[in-house]
């Protein structure tokens, strides 16, 4: 599974699962059970949009023709910044 659209929250996570579904591309997203969890997890960051490894080209085609493409900060940073004070 790849990981196409990082979401800020359910509703912006599922616009992003339902443009993908809208174009044949089978989407999950992940991170959905977590958001009552907010005492140990951040309020933000844990929704993830997910395709099967050979539609991530088409899904990142038709999250840029729902105007969905990646142009706001990513809320889910690549790098782990180890850990951080309480």
């Amino acid at each position: 599974m790849k990981i196409v659209y990082r979401a800020h929250n359910l509703i912006d996570a599922h616009l992003a699962r339902h443009a993908l579904e809208d174009a044949g591309i089978p989407a999950f997203v992940f991170g959905e059970n977590l958001l009552g969890g907010a005492g140990e997890l951040p309020l933000f960051g844990v929704l993830r949009v997910c395709v099967p490894d050979p539609y991530e080209p088409e899904a990142d085609a038709a999250l840029q023709a729902a105007g969905l493409g990646g142009d706001g900060p990513d809320p889910i940073p690549d790098a782990d910044p180890g850990l951080l004070p309480a």
